[in-house]
């Protein structure tokens, strides 16, 4: 797998609306644990519910601003800003815990400020 930052990979592609590259890294098997959603279990799903959440809110941006990694482990703390789909405003800051296995996102969990407009 590539030998970039897979947190600031992830970020990037989901700015970037590119599902191929979030399918890329992540396992087959990934586990997702979302603010107010049931588990997402298996790249199929977690997919879905991406595909779901930009049309819930089709211009939705994430800045990165820290990254922390340990081992297979990293941390992103990132701030976003958008709109929904009926043109209200949206902003958020959290951290969004990765874990690797084999070189793919295998584990990852949502932790953000303001889970009201979820």
């Amino acid at each position: 797998m590539q030998t970039e930052i897979p947190g600031r990979q992830f970020f990037d592609a989901l700015n970037d609306r590119n599902f191929d590259i979030m399918a890329e890294l992540l396992d087959a098997d990934a586990e997702m644990f979302f603010p107010k959603a049931p588990p997402l279990f298996g790249r199929k799903r977690i997919l879905q519910f991406l595909r779901l959440l930009f049309r819930k809110y089709p211009q939705l941006t994430f800045s990165v601003h820290r990254i922390i990694r340990q081992g297979n482990l990293t941390a992103v703390h990132w701030t976003n800003r958008g709109k929904s789909r009926y043109d209200e405003p949206y902003e958020n800051e959290g951290v969004t815990l990765i874990e690797l296995s084999d070189g793919r996102i295998r584990f990852i969990s949502d932790f953000f400020k303001d889970t009201e407009k979820f």
